[in-house]
């Protein structure tokens, strides 16, 4: 069976869908970016001679389109978070990257990741969606714990959405945070935990002042308006309910079909047990 290219950021999504694809039988080529992938991906390839590991760094995209060439990789998959930021650290680009970047009208995720996909692409490596073998891990459409939210959480869903699908449409963010139908934080570039984290801080911050703010606070994450299943998908991991748990969070959004819950029985249990509500709504709604 043709070899499937894997090029793994950080967390756990490169582990799930590298298992799900040998499941498949696919024989898998990893590239692991040094700045991002957990360093037990060798174990892995220790395991099971059907994954090859090639480490390099983010800014070498030469390097992993002749590592792909060598390895007969003409499919493959983007899988795991590369933090937007390092885009502008002190990492080296090659100049096939350098060229890219200079080329681009702004350094979005959709705008930079695209560009990418085309130059693999031109180099007849052609990127697959990055929920392929993992198509049961998307958020089905309605109640995902035994509470509901309630009428208030309800209202900060409602008005969250609007806002949460106004910024990724600028493709700046992909989570709100909400309380009493007040934005109190919005992601940018620190990503959904750092974001929740910083509504928490807030709304810790007015302990012991008068408010006219609920203080439970209700996150919504979305999709883009045109998101591209390629990349950038929404994540839901046992992470990001802890961290809702410290901020104070009692209800979480997401949207059916296009968000990827990670630990799903693990994730309901911990949010049964804090008393935490998630609910995943249609697209449009």
């Amino acid at each position: 069976m043709a070899k499937l290219g894997l090029i793994a950021g950080n967390g756990r999504f490169p582990f799930l869908l590298l298992d799900a694809a040998r499941a498949a039988g696919r024989p898998v080529v990893v590239a692991a970016i040094k700045e991002e992938t957990d360093a037990e991906i060798e174990q892995r390839a220790a395991n099971d001679d059907g994954i090859t590991v090639h480490w390099l760094s983010l800014g070498e995209l030469s390097k992993l389109i002749d590592t792909f060439h060598k390895e007969g990789v003409t499919e493959a998959v983007m899988a795991g978070q590369v933090k937007h930021k390092q885009i502008f650290s002190a990492i080296r680009p090659d100049w096939r990257l350098a060229k890219l970047l200079f080329s681009l009208r702004t350094r979005s995720t959709d705008m930079l990741l695209g560009a990418v996909a085309k130059v693999l692409g031109d180099e007849g490596i052609e990127l697959i969606s990055s929920t392929t073998f993992l198509e049961p891990l998307l958020a089905a459409e309605g109640l995902l714990t035994e509470r509901a939210p309630t009428e208030d959480e309800q209202r900060n869903i409602e008005y969250g959405r609007g806002v949460a699908r106004g910024v990724a449409s600028f493709d700046i963010g992909q989570t709100v945070v909400v309380a009493a139908q007040a934005c109190v934080a919005v992601e940018a570039m620190e990503g959904t935990d750092m974001t929740i984290e910083r509504a928490g801080q807030l709304m810790g911050s007015l302990e012991g002042t008068a408010s006219t703010l609920e203080r439970a606070l209700t996150v919504v994450k979305v999709a883009k308006p045109n998101q591209d299943m390629r990349f950038d998908v929404p994540v839901i991991g046992m992470r990001t309910i802890e961290t809702m748990i410290q901020a104070g969070a009692s209800c979480l959004s997401v949207e059916a079909g296009r968000t990827l819950l990670f630990d799903r029985e693990a994730i309901l249990l911990r949010a049964r047990e804090a008393g935490i509500a998630i609910v995943a709504t249609p697209r449009g709604y």
